[in-house]
């Protein structure tokens, strides 16, 4: 299979929604979800006054929920893979969707992580009084009701609904036609865990419906829904910035790189290299392009390419790069700002590190990038300069990852600059107010 061909099939930007999969009728959609709205209103006053101890039952019993029914849930989800296969999702697309009995036991110690954090809630940030006596707190507390749509990946109904709950949040979450049945099977999980520690299952919730005028309806219900948050692919995330009247943490492309510097250690630069492109071809977190310095284009390059090619990587890249090796294809313009989602690396030789810097720049996404280097100036200046929500020093862009950061779990990367950056686990899922105590005062 040629790799334009896959390429055209990884793409996240078209995805065959169906009608409605209940009874609900189109023209009913957005009464049905202003009323799923009104209940995760209700829901979320409830949540957010529920004692950590009851919220962390609720996680821990949905973990072991999940491990009992994980029958049930690999039957629904290879329902999805089949009705993904035939609608001719690539490899990498499949991988997303696919569950084993590892990866459902993944999920379940990701809601485990989350319970055993810190409650978030109730946190004083800081503190101070007056000298007219008024004391002051800055307070930790919820959101209220966050809107999650998202596409394919399964596991993002348990992360993103443990992470509510885990934070005083009501969840509203829309995940993609692929994974639908897979995703109610692990919301009833998520219900059994609410059930179980006496909280409303209105605190987390799901349309019963595929029907895109689903996602139109949430993006104006400014009412009941405090912030969205999209996960997906770039047809997703412009409709949501096209469309949204609610506030929006946004989950853009992950175009990430890995620049390896002049001063590199030649095994460093092997394993972080492959390790960010392969380990997972179809995670935001996976390297798109390879910046190389040009001093160690003729002494490092070559073994770190024969390393992607064994592992079945295609190489893209400019001159210098396919003079290396006949297998390299050439790169054109596109493909710096392409976020592949397979095993595709496109790679381009650089003048130093400001020049790493300034392709990143360019053609990034603020996403994930990492310096290869054991130069601790060249570290500090990539570091700082480079305007991404992760930079990472010797190590891999795969570990983009809320759980590696130890959030237990992410709902996604955030790759704006407002309210929450990198990965949005439960403290990022909170605002504060501010606590104010006096003894009968009165302003002069």
């Amino acid at each position: 299979m040629k790799a334009t061909r896959r390429q055209g099939r990884v793409s996240r930007t078209t995805v065959t929604e169906t009608t409605a999969m209940d009874s609900i009728d189109r023209q009913d959609i957005a009464a049905a979800m202003d009323a799923l709205g009104r209940r995760a209103r209700a829901a979320s006053a409830i949540v957010a006054a529920a004692p950590a101890a009851t919220r962390d039952h609720a996680l821990r019993t949905a973990a072991a929920r999940l491990r009992e029914t994980q029958a049930d849930i690999l039957a629904a989800n290879a329902m999805d893979m089949d009705a993904a296969a035939e609608k001719g999702l690539s490899a990498a697309m499949l991988d997303r969707l696919m569950l084993n009995p590892a990866r459902v036991d993944a999920i379940a110690r990701g809601l485990e992580e989350i319970a055993d954090r810190p409650d978030p809630l109730g946190t004083v940030l800081e503190r101070w009084e007056r000298p007219n006596g008024l004391r002051f707190e800055k307070v930790r507390v919820p959101l209220g009701v966050i809107g999650i749509i998202f596409e394919s990946r399964p596991n993002v109904t348990a992360d993103a609904g443990g992470l509510c709950l885990k934070s005083g949040n009501a969840a509203i979450l829309r995940g993609g036609s692929e994974s639908f049945h897979t995703a109610r099977a692990i919301l009833a999980a998520l219900h059994a865990g609410l059930d179980a520690a006496g909280l409303p299952r209105d605190a987390i919730q799901m349309p019963s419906t595929t029907d895109r005028a689903a996602v139109g309806a949430m993006l104006t219900m400014t009412r009941w829904i405090d912030v969205v948050i999209p996960r997906g692919g770039k047809s997703l995330t412009g409709r949501v910035a096209a469309e949204s009247r609610v506030p929006v943490i946004y989950h853009l492309d992950g175009i990430c790189h890995v620049y390896l510097d002049r001063a590199a250690d030649a095994d460093k630069a092997r394993r972080v290299t492959l390790n960010a492109k392969m380990r997972r071809t179809g995670i935001c977190g996976a390297a798109e392009t390879l910046l190389v310095h040009k001093d160690v284009v003729a002494t490092l390059l070559p073994a770190v390419l024969a390393d992607l090619f064994q592992a079945g990587c295609e190489i893209r890249g400019d001159a210098a790069v396919q003079a290396l090796d006949a297998r390299v294809q050439p790169a054109t313009d596109t493909d710096w700002d392409t976020e592949y989602l397979d095993a595709i690396l496109s790679v381009k030789v650089v003048d130093d590190v400001d020049a790493a810097i300034e392709h990143i720049a360019r053609h990034g996404s603020h996403h994930t990038d990492s310096i290869v280097t054991e130069d601790d100036t060249a570290a500090a200046r990539f570091l700082s300069r480079v305007d991404s929500g992760i930079v990472l020093h010797n190590a891999s862009t795969q570990f983009a990852d809320g759980g590696e950061f130890g959030f237990g779990a992410e709902i996604g990367i955030s790759t704006g600059k407002l309210h929450a950056r990198g990965p949005v686990g439960a403290e990022q899922l909170t605002s504060y107010k501010y606590v104010v105590r006096g003894d009968g005062h009165t302003r002069p």
